[in-house]
């Protein structure tokens, strides 16, 4: 598995944020290995910046159970947008 701009990014987090994330990812020091860097996600599935895919079983812990970037849903929140950010 290729994770050479992880490792990277992970570096410069690290200088910055206390153990270089923001999230429940600090467990990855407990299995000898780094976090990704997720790129992006669309269905079932997340990308890192390193082009590994990974199959995403937690889905934000349910808020996506249609997946990552539904179309329909995707719309309706750009629709939403269009009436303000923040109010």
């Amino acid at each position: 598995m290729n994770n050479q701009q992880s490792a990277s990014l992970l570096k410069r987090a690290t200088a910055v944020i206390p153990g270089g994330v923001n999230s429940p990812v600090h467990s990855f020091n407990g299995v000898d290995s780094d976090p990704p860097f997720i790129r992006r996600a669309k269905g079932a599935y997340l990308f890192d910046v390193d082009a590994n895919r990974y199959v995403d079983y937690v889905l934000s812990w349910g808020p996506n159970i249609l997946g990552h970037a539904d179309p329909e849903i995707v719309a309706a929140v750009q629709a939403a947008l269009s009436d303000g950010l923040s109010y």
